[in-house]
């Protein structure tokens, strides 16, 4: 589905973009009083900061994800550093709203506290913080400084030196090989997750039922080794590809489960962890798991029944599935 382009905001301004609507009307859930300010025509003024937030709104942006957004800036004009989300996370969860890189990495994301909203802004405008900063320093549900406990896994910051191509255009999940300087360990990791099909399919052949991994009320999916059906991605082109710019290439009509990369750690560590990227709550924050766990994690984001961050291992305590 083709979105139109987000209007190219004065400068100075920053665009807070409504991704949320019942009946055509945007939601805003608590939002526009949590960051304070006032109202000017379209523009949100912020306190103190000065920040002006425009307010944009149109329907044909409902559920639009923050890896999608770099796709809908205006060509030939200048690229504004960063975008506000307003999604479903802030109107139903209460959630921070979303900060969107368009500079550095672009669609990579970041939450912020609606107080702070003005201040964190007026930083990023000013000089005075980094997109790297945001992202380094924050907490294992995606927020900026967050109290939720710090990452075992800190995200890497470092500058991609290239750009990739478009992954897949589908719906479903996939693998992606980032690594390349370990063929054994790579056919290990295919086989030990099912091998792919003639097709590139991993795990099409096994069968949900076959396993124990549910209860009768199908509450939770933790167990091993549950079955995985992801599409293998086995193309060099993505070699040194980052959690970051994950995001961006996912095509915007396309809404996979989860993309998993097999990069350096997969071959050098136990239990061949893989690196899964989070597409929608914070868009490029990695949660590194054993590829063992991936099946079960697909499955409990595919029935809404765990959060990406429940994934999200913490610095310092050991992962809940590390016990089970």
């Amino acid at each position: 589905m083709s979105r139109p382009e987000l209007p190219q905001p004065t400068p100075g301004d920053v665009l807070l973009v409504a991704t949320c609507y019942e009946h055509g009307n945007a939601l805003w859930g608590g939002l526009l009083n949590e960051i304070g300010g006032h109202q000017e025509g379209d523009v949100r003024v912020l306190g103190g900061s000065g920040v002006r937030l425009r307010l944009v709104v149109d329907p044909e942006w409902d559920y639009l994800h923050g890896g999608n957004v770099p796709a809908l800036i205006l060509d030939g004009g200048p690229v504004p550093p960063v975008v506000v989300l307003a999604d479903i996370p802030v109107v139903s969860g209460g959630d921070g709203p979303l900060l969107v890189d368009l500079a550095a990495v672009p669609g990579r994301g970041v939450r912020v506290p609606p107080a702070r909203l003005g201040e964190i802004l007026a930083a990023l405008l000013g000089g005075a913080l980094a997109f790297d900063d945001l992202v380094r320093d924050m907490d294992r549900c995606g927020m900026y400084q967050g109290d939720s406990g710090r990452l075992a896994f800190p995200v890497l910051t470092v500058p991609p030196y290239r750009s990739f191509p478009a992954l897949p255009s589908t719906g479903a999940a996939m693998l992606v090989r980032t690594s390349f300087d370990d063929e054994e360990g790579w056919r290990a990791l295919l086989d030990e997750l099912g091998g792919p099909d003639e097709d590139g399919w991993l795990g099409a052949d096994l069968d949900a039922d076959e396993t124990d991994e549910t209860d009768e009320t199908d509450e939770v999916v933790d167990a091993d080794h549950y079955p995985w059906e992801a599409l293998v991605v086995d193309d060099r082109t993505f070699e040194g590809l980052q959690p970051g710019q994950v995001p961006a290439l996912v095509p915007p009509e396309k809404n996979p489960t989860l993309i998993a990369l097999a990069d350096a750690r997969t071959f050098a560590e136990s239990g061949r962890p893989l690196t899964v990227v989070d597409l929608y709550d914070t868009p490029g924050q990695p949660a590194v798991v054993p590829c063992r766990m991936v099946g079960s994690i697909a499955c409990n984001l595919e029935i809404a029944n765990m959060d990406f961050f429940d994934f999200v291992a913490e610095e310092g305590v050991e992962p809940w599935w590390e016990g089970s």
